[in-house]
């Protein structure tokens, strides 16, 4: 089923063909992650996150301070230092110390 697939998203899109199988790989593994992530908020936190983000149009000071402070929350709930960590140990050809990927002691 998955090279089905693989092969339906092959022909979809032009420049994939030219991407090392190891790439997509890595693409893919970084996706399941960042859903992985995202499933940490409920269905009405990810639509508020959502919401919040698409009303600042990438502008901090175009929110209200209860909005700024809803949408840090949201945000740390991501951990997205983690997901860092764990994205770049997931691209690195060799394992990172586990300070890089889950941060300092604390």
């Amino acid at each position: 089923m998955s090279a089905r697939l693989l092969t339906r998203g092959v022909a979809r899109l032009p420049g994939l063909r030219r991407l090392p199988v190891f790439k997509l790989v890595a693409i893919a593994q970084v996706a399941m992650l960042a859903r992985k992530h995202l499933e940490r908020l409920d269905p009405a936190e990810r639509q508020r996150l959502v919401e919040l983000v698409r009303r600042s149009r990438g502008r901090r000071n175009a929110l209200a301070p209860e909005e700024r402070e809803d949408l840090a929350a949201l945000v740390a709930k991501l951990e997205p230092r983690q997901f860092a960590g764990l994205a770049a140990d997931r691209l690195s050809p060799v394992p990172l110390p586990r300070r890089f990927v889950e941060g300092r002691r604390g």
